[in-house]
């Protein structure tokens, strides 16, 4: 009850506390806010900023599900490899497509391209190493009888490192196409390769999430391992000698890509929980690359973040719970740098200014992460994922999306204009629209502002047309759109000649109409209780006693009232629930009010006589919302009583509204009840003993009790003769025996429902040989 009553007495009060007339703005200034809007051709910083973004436009369409890498040769033709069937398509400076490569198997997951030019392909699942020569020519280069090819990378001298699963291995094949067993893991799945220039292999693996710094030069004890050629059986493991370092243990279980930059920083994308365990038998692909199944937003289309069933011939795996971008410094020191629990990582890049790029799902975002752990949301695709970056020499990035599996390109310029539109705002009242007002650097004139409203919550549903353009963001400008309960606003940005302008914060003026308060609940208290507010009231004299809570009722509560579909930033106002003590000739009420517009109110109580037309006041201007007086003033009978809420407080002469709520009737009885007709008779036969009988009678209220004593004895319990106690009168037959003779007294009582006592007594003498 008492977590009930804290909830009763909750008031609001405006989203932003403002002038006498209630004018309130809608800010909108943080990445939260901007970032549920839609961007289109511009990017949303995690400082909250929006701003243009770098060109972002379709280059090629693979016809495939989904694409896994990009790699670029040295004439500048793109290759992009993915599935499924198994293929890698080539697009050329001109954009033009061709399939240099196909297969029956599922997938081709990596790529890598020689100094040469030659194309090495991996396949999963049960997969091969494919060498396509720059003439076309396409033969089976290595065959490392692995369940899966995660990664390629080739060494200066023209090895190629080939990273497998589902027994984590590392192969070293040499030009000739003769396969070593280079390292062996304790993991499941070594996921990604990098190379550090220093004459180290590097390696992420999967569940451990590690990062392994693994030696090129191995001990020469460490080369006697067995040599296998194509399609000949290269599963033989590396003689005792090779070690891998640690360079760190992430907090996440699998390791989606390594890159390296020019001053030796190690950057690493990782996935997945490590708590939660793979569900099912056997061995679990890797999370983030699992081929996702075509035409959704998510992997195999299930909701961001949890994969859907598989392509044939992948097994199942665990949801992805989390993805962070680490940085190891030279020195071998950890840093983490961004991490979400929202975008699922699946590539990382560099951009042409040297910051890092992230390729997300499922919802196909670019991030760039920017100086002092800021980070930019550059672009959304119409794709699930983004799973690919390569940066060519003139710093375009190339981008390699799944679900479907298209080729973009980003960059280096930005986009000529773009457009932000914010989410759409629900003011919950009928409004009207004020002055828009923005800033952010360069705004002025490189940005134009946009308003339109309307009264459903889809803006494409028949709302009013944009409103603008709005320049003049420092001082304002008036909106134009016409009142409504919904609003929204947008901002074209154009790239001129000098700086790129941003907004930094957007804030729009509103008034919402005025609308009456509203009484959702009266609880009359029983008799004989007095309301106080908590700390004030003092105890009354009979002490502390529960109160019955006004709860509103679904045919009650906020009837006829729109009901927003997200409530703005309010300032919770609270009011401490009155006590309550017992009290004879007392009545409290107690009622539950509130009003749409988070108004100050006050309120009124009438009463009136069950038969009776007109109210009476008994109390105005009352601020709390409970009320109790003394009854003994007024008539017994029944009554009903009238609140009446205003908003005058709050709002100008004339603009003020009120309510009001009839309770549910009661009564009000401070009169006893009349013993009438008391006397003793002798029993019948005679005995040593009489019969007292009595009526108890009340105008207003039933008899619900009886008592008698004798000669000043304790209080005895005395049923009517019906036997039940339920009407105004009652009458009473009270068998006394074996008294002794002389006088006694016999005291009676009886109670009605309003705890109103009234007392009789009878006299009599039981004469001397009657017992």
């Amino acid at each position: 009850m008492a977590t009930l009553a804290v909830a009763v007495f909750f008031t609001f009060s405006g989203a932003v506390p403002a002038l006498a007339e209630h004018t309130r703005f809608w800010r909108q200034s943080d990445y939260e806010n901007f970032d549920r809007g839609t961007a289109k051709g511009t990017a949303v910083r995690s400082d909250g900023k929006v701003m243009l973004a770098p060109k972002f436009a379709p280059l090629a369409d693979s016809g495939l599900a989904y694409l896994w890498d990009l790699k670029l040769d040295s004439h500048g033709n793109l290759y992009a490899a993915g599935g499924s069937n198994a293929k890698v398509v080539r697009v050329d400076a001109a954009a033009k497509m061709t399939t240099v490569f196909d297969s029956s198997e599922l997938t081709a997951q990596a790529l890598a391209i020689d100094r040469k030019d030659n194309v090495y392909v991996g396949t999963s699942p049960d997969g091969k190493v494919y060498k396509i020569t720059p003439e076309g020519q396409r033969s089976v280069f290595f065959d490392p009888q692995a369940k899966y090819i995660w990664a390629l990378a080739l060494g200066a001298d023209g090895t190629l490192y080939v990273a497998t699963g589902d027994n984590g291995k590392i192969f070293s094949v040499a030009p000739d196409g003769k396969g070593d067993v280079f390292y062996a893991s304790s993991e499941t799945h070594i996921r990604a390769l990098a190379l550090d220039g220093k004459g180290n292999l590097l390696a992420g693996t999967e569940p451990g999430g590690l990062v392994l710094r693994i030696p090129l030069n191995a001990p020469a004890a460490a080369t006697t391992a067995a040599r296998g050629t194509a399609g000949q059986n290269a599963g033989a493991t590396p003689a005792a000698g090779r070690q891998a370092y640690v360079l760190y243990e992430t907090n996440r279980r699998e390791i989606t890509a390594l890159v390296m930059d020019a001053s030796g920083n190690i950057y690493v994308g990782a996935i997945g929980d490590k708590a939660r365990a793979p569900q099912g038998g056997g061995v679990q692909a890797p999370t983030g690359q699992q081929p996702p199944a075509g035409g959704g937003g998510g992997q195999g289309g299930g909701a961001p973040g949890q994969p859907g069933a598989p392509p044939a011939g992948l097994p199942a795996f665990p949801a992805v719970n989390a993805s962070a971008v680490y940085r190891i410094a030279p020195d071998g020191s950890p840093d983490e740098l961004w991490t979400s629990r929202e975008d699922i990582l699946y590539s990382l890049g560099a951009a042409q200014d040297g910051k890092l790029l992230l390729g997300t799902g499922n919802q196909g975002a670019i991030i760039q992460l920017d100086d002092n752990r800021l980070f930019s949301r550059l672009t959304k695709s119409n794709t699930g994922q983004i799973t690919g970056l390569a940066r060519a020499a003139n710093r375009k990035i190339f981008v390699a999306t799944a679900n479907p599996g298209k080729i973009f390109t980003l960059g280096p310029e930005l986009e000529a204009e773009g457009t932000f539109e914010s989410e759409p705002f629900d003011a919950r009242l009928f409004s009207r629209w004020g002055r828009l007002t923005w800033w952010g650097e360069n705004s002025a004139p490189g940005a134009d502002m946009y308003v339109r409203a309307g009264n459903t919550s889809d803006p494409e549903n028949n709302w009013s047309p944009w409103a603008g353009p709005y320049r003049d963001g420092s001082k304002g400008e008036e909106v134009q759109a016409p009142a409504a309960r919904f609003v929204q606003w947008k901002a074209v940005l154009r790239n001129g000649k000098g700086p790129a302008p941003e907004i930094s914060w957007v804030d729009l003026a509103y008034l919402p109409k005025n609308e009456p308060p509203r009484i959702d609940a009266i609880a009359v208290q029983n008799p004989g209780v007095r309301a106080a507010a908590a700390g004030g009231g003092g105890q009354g004299p009979g002490g502390g006693v529960q109160l019955r809570l006004p709860v509103a009722t679904p045919g009650n509560a906020a009837q006829g009232r729109q009901q927003p579909t997200e409530t703005p930033a309010v300032n919770p106002r609270f009011e401490v629930p009155p006590q309550a003590f017992a009290q004879k000739g007392q009545q409290a009420v107690l009622w539950a009010a509130d009003d749409p517009n988070d108004d100050d109110l006050t309120f009124s109580v009438y009463y009136r006589g069950e038969n009776e037309k007109d109210w009476k006041l008994l109390r105005d201007k009352i601020t709390q919302r409970f009320y109790s007086w003394d009854t003994t003033s007024m008539p017994d009978g029944a009554y009903y009583l009238k609140i009446v809420a205003s908003d005058e407080r709050s709002n100008p002469a004339g603009d003020a509204l009120s309510s009001e709520r009839e309770s549910d009737r009661f009564v009000v009885d401070n009169t006893p009840p009349d013993i009438l007709g008391i006397a003793a008779e002798p029993l019948n036969p005679p005995t040593s003993g009489v019969t007292v009988r009595f009526r108890a009678s009340d105008a207003t209220s039933a008899i619900v009790s009886a008592q008698y004593s004798v000669d000043a004895g304790d209080w005895t319990l005395v049923l009517p003769t019906g036997g039940v106690s339920d009407s105004l009168d009652e009458p009473y037959a009270i068998a006394l025996r074996d008294l002794k003779p002389g006088e006694h007294t016999v005291t009676v009582r009886a109670y009605d429902e309003y705890d109103n006592l009234g007392a009789g007594k009878v006299t009599f003498t039981v004469p001397a040989g009657r017992r």
